[in-house]
This record gives C-alpha cells, sequence and structure tokens, in this order.
C-alpha cells in the first residue's frame, strides 16, 4: 500500500503528504501521517500552530483549500465537515507552478477519504496509519507498464475495475486492452506507446466492457518514467471509476458530460452540482444559483459560493433559511422570465431590482428550466465583470436549461420519494429510549442506501416496571412500505403483550400467532430479553434471528447459545423456549441485525467475528460512541441495520420486598394489615405506617369485593418510598366514581387511596391485574433490617 500510495502522489504531482490533526482545545496541529518526502530530504515539523498565516491556518480558518504557487509550492486542504475540522492535509507539489486543476480534483476527493477515517472528537494517536487506507477506500487501481516488452503489472483494484479475475490475468497490456472498447483503443495505444511524447503526466478517459456487458468509464492518469542504467523505460499509472465523462472544451463534449451527469444525479442536491460544475467554471462565472419553482415560491436549492457576502443583501434577509423560498412577486425580471418561458441575457449596465443587481453586475443570465411542457424552475448565472454572450455559449445555456429542467422534475420526485420513506420508518421506530435505572441502553438504525430507504428492521426498549426491562429486536422480510408496516404492527404488538405482563416465551408466542393470524406473505425475526435489572438475570428467546452478543466487564465477549424457534409468521403453534443468562454490573448486551454482519462480500460468520472484535475493541464507558464503533464504515449497504446496545450497571439503590397471599376470610383484611404492620416496623419506617395500613386496607377489600380468585399483597421499600401492589386476578382496573356525595355507598376508598398516595396506577399483568401506590416516608429512613 505504501508503494501504490507513493506512486499516487507522483502521478499526482505530489513529492510530500502530511496528515495533520488537532483535538479538542489544542492550539497546534499534530503529526499523525505522511508519505513521501521534501526535496532537501527534511521531514515535515511534528507541529503547526493554528494562529498566524501559514497555509494550514488559513485552510482551518477559512473553511477551503488554500493553494500555494509562490515561494515553495503547496496545498493545505481543511479535513472533516464544514464547522466541525478535525485537521488538515498539507501536500507539497513537485512542480514550480504547483497543482493542475485534474491534480486538484483528486487531492480533494483524497482528503474527503482521509478526513472519513479521522475519529471525530478524539484525538488520533501518532503515529496513525491514515494516508494509505484513505487511498484503498477511493477504489484506485495501479499499474506499471513496460513498453518495451508490453507485460505490466496491475493491482486487484485495476483487474477489478476492468472486469478480469487475478486468475484469468496473465501479465500482459493486450489481455487488458481486449476489454477496451474499440472507438478508445487510439488513446490507449498512446499510452501503451509512449515513445513520441516527452516525460511527463498524461489523462484520458476509456470505456469498458463489464463480464455481464455492462459499459463503465475509466479514468486513467499516468507518467512516463524515461529509461536508466538501472532499468528501462517505465509508465506509472492509476485508474478510477468514474460515472461521467470529462468536461471537453468543446459545446458537444459539454453536453455529453451534462447529459450524463444529470443521468446519475439522483436528488436535487446533486443536480445543483452537476449545474455549478457545468456553469460555473467552463463560463468563467462568478455566480450560479438553482431555485425548483413551487406554487408562486422559489425553492432555492444552490448557491455557489455559499458565502452569505457573495449575493445580494435582500437574500440574507428574505431568505433566511438553510433552503431558503422567496415569492415571484419580489422578483418580477424572473416572474416575467418564468411566464415566458424564456432565457433572458442580461449584458453589464442593465438596471435591474435590487434582488437581483448585485449578482451579475457584469451580465446575468435567467434560464428558465422547462419539463413536460410547464417550468420547473430557473437557474442563475452571474459574471462581475462584463461579459459577452458568443452564439456557443447560447447554445449551451439553452442545451443546459433544457437537460436540467428534466433531472429537476425527476429529482423532486425521488426526494419526495425518500422523504416519505424516510418519515414513515422514523414514525414507526422510537423516538426516544427509556432512562433506565441500573442500565443505559442505546439505539441505531440506518437505512439502506439503494432503492427505497425504508426497511422492516426495528428495535424498542419497554420498561416493564421499576427493575424489569426488556429489548427486542427484528427484521420483517423484504424492502418495502409493506414490510415497514407489518414491522410497525409487529413492534406494537410486541410492546402491548409485553406490557400485559406476560413472560417473554409468551410475547413472543403472542407475536407470532398475531402475524399468522395477518395472513401475509413475510415473515419477521425476533429476539427478546427480559432483564432483571436489581438481580441482572435475564430470559432471552429468539425467533429466527441472530443470537445475542455480550461483552463482559473484562473485554472478553461470547455470543450467547439462546434454543431458538422458527421466525415469526410461519406455524402458529410454535414453541420458543427460554433461555436463562445471569450477567454481572459492567455487561454489555448487543442486539444487531443481519444488515450489520452479513452482505453479499460478507458470510455471516465472518461478520459476527469482526462485531465481536469491534464490541470487545470499543470503550464501554460511554454505549453511545460504542455502537458507533460497532457500525463503522458499512459503505454502500444492501439492508438496512439495526442496532440496540444495553449497558448493565446494577441498580444504586436495590430494594428490600415482602409479600402476603391473602385468604378470603371473614377478617382477611386484619391479616393483611398484621403483615404490613410486622414488615414496616422490620424496615424501620413506622412514620409512613397509618398512610400504608389506610392504603393497604382499602385496596384489599377493594380487591375481596370486586373480585374472584387469589389476592396478593407486596410491598417494597425503595431510597424514601414504599410501594403497596395489591394483585387479583380480573383485568378490569378499578373504577373512581364520577359523582360523589351523601348517598354513595361505594368508590370513596379509591378517592381516599388517591388523596394519601404520592403517586397511584393501575397495570395489567398475567391473569389480571396489579393496583399500586407509593407512599413517601416522611422525614427519611433509618437503615432496615433485612428479611432473612
Amino acid at each position: 500500500m505504501r508503494t501504490c500510495l507513493d506512486r499516487a502522489l507522483t502521478i499526482a504531482g505530489a513529492t510530500l503528504a502530511a496528515v495533520y490533526a488537532s483535538g479538542a482545545g489544542d492550539k497546534e496541529l499534530r503529526l499523525v501521517d505522511t508519505s513521501g518526502g521534501t526535496p532537501s530530504g527534511s521531514a515535515p515539523p511534528e507541529h503547526l500552530p493554528l494562529s498566524g498565516d501559514s497555509p494550514a491556518a488559513r485552510a482551518l480558518r477559512t473553511d477551503r483549500p488554500v493553494w500555494l504557487t509562490a515561494g515553495t509550492p503547496l496545498a493545505a486542504l481543511p479535513l472533516g465537515p464544514e464547522g466541525g475540522r478535525l485537521g488538515c492535509l498539507l501536500v507539497m507539489s513537485a512542480s514550480a507552478d504547483g497543482f493542475e486543476t485534474e491534480q486538484r480534483r483528486f487531492l480533494e476527493r483524497f482528503a474527503d477519504a482521509v478526513a472519513a477515517l479521522l475519529p471525530p472528537g478524539a484525538d488520533p494517536p501518532r503515529p496513525t496509519p491514515l494516508l494509505a487506507p484513505a487511498l484503498r477506500s477511493l477504489r484506485i487501481g495501479f499499474f506499471v507498464l513496460f513498453p518495451d516488452t508490453g507485460l505490466i503489472e496491475a493491482d486487484d483494484i485495476l483487474l477489478d475495475l476492468v472486469g478480469i479475475t487475478p486468475d484469468d490475468f496473465d501479465g500482459k497490456a493486450d489481455t487488458l486492452l481486449a476489454h477496451a472498447l474499440p472507438e478508445d483503443m487510439h488513446a490507449l495505444m498512446s499510452v501503451l506507446e509512449p515513445s513520441g511524447q516527452a516525460s511527463g503526466r498524461r489523462d484520458l478517459e476509456f470505456r469498458v466492457r463489464g463480464p455481464t456487458g455492462e459499459m463503465r468509464w475509466l479514468s486513467l492518469s499516468c507518467r512516463v518514467e524515461a529509461a536508466t542504467a538501472d532499468g528501462p523505460e517505465q509508465v506509472l499509472g492509476v485508474v478510477t471509476a468514474t460515472p461521467v465523462l470529462r468536461r471537453g472544451d468543446d459545446d458537444v463534449a459539454r453536453i455529453q458530460w451534462l447529459t450524463a451527469a444529470l443521468d446519475d444525479a439522483a436528488t436535487v442536491r446533486d443536480v445543483g452540482r452537476v449545474v455549478v460544475s457545468a456553469l460555473r467554471e467552463p463560463l468563467a462565472a462568478d455566480r450560479v444559483a438553482l431555485a425548483a419553482l413551487q406554487d408562486d415560491r422559489l425553492m432555492v436549492t444552490v448557491l455557489d459560493p455559499p458565502q452569505a457576502t457573495a449575493w445580494p443583501q435582500v437574500w440574507g434577509t428574505e431568505w433566511r433559511t438553510e433552503w431558503p423560498d422567496a415569492p415571484l412577486r419580489a422578483l418580477p425580471t424572473l416572474q416575467a422570465a418564468l411566464r415566458d418561458g424564456r432565457m433572458d441575457l442580461w449584458p453589464a449596465g442593465t438596471v435591474l431590482e435590487p434582488g437581483l443587481a448585485g449578482i451579475g453586475a457584469g451580465g446575468l443570465a435567467v434560464l428558465p428550466l422547462p419539463a413536460k411542457g410547464r417550468v420547473a424552475g430557473v437557474c442563475l448565472v452571474g459574471w462581475d465583470q462584463p461579459h459577452e454572450f458568443v452564439p456557443v455559449e447560447r447554445s449551451l445555456l439553452t442545451a443546459t436549461a433544457a437537460l436540467v429542467g428534466q433531472a429537476l422534475k425527476r429529482a423532486h420526485a425521488h426526494d419526495a420519494e425518500q422523504e416519505l420513506a424516510t418519515m414513515l420508518q422514523r414514525s414507526l421506530l422510537p423516538r426516544r429510549l427509556p432512562e433506565l435505572p441500573g442500565g443505559t441502553a442505546v439505539a441505531r438504525y440506518l437505512p439502506a442506501r439503494r432503492g427505497l430507504q425504508v426497511g422492516g428492521d426495528w428495535y424498542d426498549v419497554i420498561a416493564l416496571s421499576e427493575d424489569r426491562v426488556a429489548l427486542v429486536i427484528g427484521d420483517v422480510q423484504g424492502h418495502s412500505a409493506g414490510a415497514a408496516t407489518i414491522m410497525g404492527q409487529m413492534r406494537t404488538a410486541v410492546r402491548a403483550y409485553a406490557m400485559e405482563g406476560h413472560p417473554p416465551d409468551v410475547v413472543v408466542s403472542h407475536a407470532n400467532r398475531l402475524l399468522v393470524a395477518m395472513e401475509t406473505d413475510l415473515f419477521a425475526t425476533c429476539c427478546y430479553a427480559e432483564l432483571d435489572m436489581e438481580e441482572g438475570n435475564t430470559l432471552f428467546v429468539r425467533a429466527g434471528h441472530l443470537s445475542p452478543l455480550l461483552r463482559h466487564p473484562d473485554g472478553s465477549t461470547e455470543e450467547v447459545e439462546v434454543a431458538g424457534g422458527p421466525p415469526l409468521g410461519i406455524l402458529a403453534e410454535a414453541d420458543f423456549p427460554m433461555t436463562a443468562v445471569a450477567l454481572t454490573p459492567g455487561t454489555v448486551i448487543a442486539l444487531v441485525t443481519d444488515g450489520l454482519v452479513e452482505a453479499a462480500d460478507l458470510p455471516l460468520d465472518e461478520g459476527m467475528r469482526r462485531t465481536r472484535v469491534a464490541l470487545a475493541a470499543a470503550d464501554p464507558a460511554d454505549p453511545g460512541i460504542m455502537a458507533d464503533a460497532l457500525l463503522g464504515d458499512l459503505g454502500r449497504r444492501e439492508d438496512d441495520v439495526a442496532l440496540l446496545l444495553l449497558r448493565y450497571d446494577g441498580m444504586e439503590t436495590r430494594p428490600i420486598r415482602a409479600g402476603w397471599m391473602v385468604w378470603r376470610l371473614p377478617d382477611a383484611v386484619m391479616h393483611a394489615r398484621r403483615f404490613t404492620a410486622r414488615t414496616l416496623r422490620r424496615w424501620q419506617v413506622q412514620e409512613a405506617a397509618d398512610a400504608v395500613l389506610l392504603v393497604v386496607s382499602e385496596l384489599v377489600t377493594n380487591a375481596l369485593v370486586h373480585t374472584q380468585g387469589p389476592v396478593r399483597v407486596d410491598l417494597v421499600l425503595r431510597g424514601d418510598r414504599v410501594r403497596v401492589s395489591v394483585s387479583d386476578s380480573s383485568p378490569r382496573a378499578p373504577a373512581k366514581p364520577v359523582i360523589v356525595d351523601w348517598e354513595s355507598t361505594g368508590g370513596r376508598g379509591l378517592l381516599l387511596v388517591e388523596a394519601m398516595s404520592e403517586s397511584f396506577g393501575s397495570v395489567p399483568v398475567a391473569g389480571g391485574k396489579q393496583v399500586w401506590s407509593e407512599i413517601t416516608v416522611p422525614g427519611g429512613i433509618a437503615e432496615p433490617e433485612r428479611a432473612p
């Protein structure tokens, strides 16, 4: 990789590349990776100050690349997103004239790849290999051609780009040329036989036919190394995939490039970037704006340059948002152009309204964008210096308007579809996870990057009680609105069954029968876990899903062997056995879907192994950062990804419990009161005895009078609160009276309980309900005596 990196820098016209990173609060940049060297052989400095007027400081301060040609030609490119730069890439040019246009474009792509490898908010250790992995991520193929023999050394990436497997490559240049289209053979032969050209850089584009017959564009850059006493003449080159043609100097080439580029542009932002590339540089324009027309308003999607100072003041006041909009009545020139649907070219000195006067003082082109019989938007191109509109430019602008209008309409439809899919997905997943006593849960969801970005992966965290929580993750078959709808129904069903108090196997069994009864063609997988936050005991149930992963406090990981059942929706009478696992504080539970661990080029076993390695290496101190580390760089995802983590810490205040089964005897309430009084004395909370005894009396009496079957009293002391719970076999919640007067004979007890309680309610449980009340102990409590 280092050899390939040095070759890439040589072809890019660079002798040295160095990555500098900055930490939070640092006042200087630290060198973390370097390749190549200076002509004098000196090493790059270890530290660069962020203050002053150095190229690195200027690049980070202005948020734009700095290209220097005077003195020592070099480039400083900021790394990271705008407003949150992580460092700087310094590149020294081998030419006294600095970097050419194509070399600059390559270095900008290279800087983006390096920035993607820099961890945000963290100080990378020194040294950190960044340059070589970044080059690898760009999928650049390398070759060394020996013209005298016709032999060529090519790496695996180049062979893959051309469509040849390593086993089928014999080391001959003719084997690679056989895959090129005949129309491009003449240009490629000039590389194969470079004797007529001087040593220097050469760029060209060519097409190849893939194994399945598809055509792909490749970009080639090479440099001829003259023969020496130590070796023959060589051609060093790189090859990359490019989706469009290079922008040529002639009108036909520009339109051909624009057509191919717009065909590849999916979103409105993509269309905007293509328009800026097609018009601003070729026409030497100073400003380009693109806006879509929606009703009577212009929705501005691209302003280039993006700085507010580059546009008239009215734009900064009227269009205040990131995606500004303005009424057409504020811009009569645009209103007239859109009404007529024809291009207007305004020369220097034309008096326009304030909203347009500052865009093109030297000339302004107003291009309505037609699409299927209507105007889809408008494009503005402005010059600061007097500009003459020659006939060639007029033709280019007219053709551009027609192509961009169709692309903009198509992109709006695509964005609307994706927005609908995203809204649907977000509405079906939890908006936030609950705060848990004794643990921290985090989740991540990433949609697939192809097709409709909506899938069937889901997750949920269900707080069953103060000391029990349920974790669930699942995946409905397919990627469609139908799969997302089934996912939402299954998530709701699992949550409802869990909140009713059913054990994990019953929850999953009920969800399975529901999906079978829905008579859908889709099935779903699911992994359900119920965790006792007080003791750490966990019950796992698996329905055709991946096994859960555990990271123990010592850093070791394991894949829990859960005896699973079939996927949901296949067999109504399927069994879903439970597997019990005891957790110690500091353990992390990881539930994942197959989109994280499986792909066309990633077997499931290898994906699970990589996830376990990442889980062991991640720091559990921050589960959010831990989840991001597990996701890593997924590249172009074939499937959506769901990830749910819970770090079990154990409860700081462990509750004390006591229970009593109430027998249906004439003096049952008396016995329940005596049990409660004994328990409160043992716990040393007699201060709350009066209120607690009153609540126990009313709730037990209510259960004995209005229900059949067993009745149970449970007392829990946690901190300074006593919780009274009375369970019975009736699912109907107790009803408070609507009207209470002197003639009422019932219902006063519940009103009295509510008045005496800090909080009061009723929850369904398996086989009935539980009515509970919480009472605060006045003046705090002493250390209670625990029951044996």
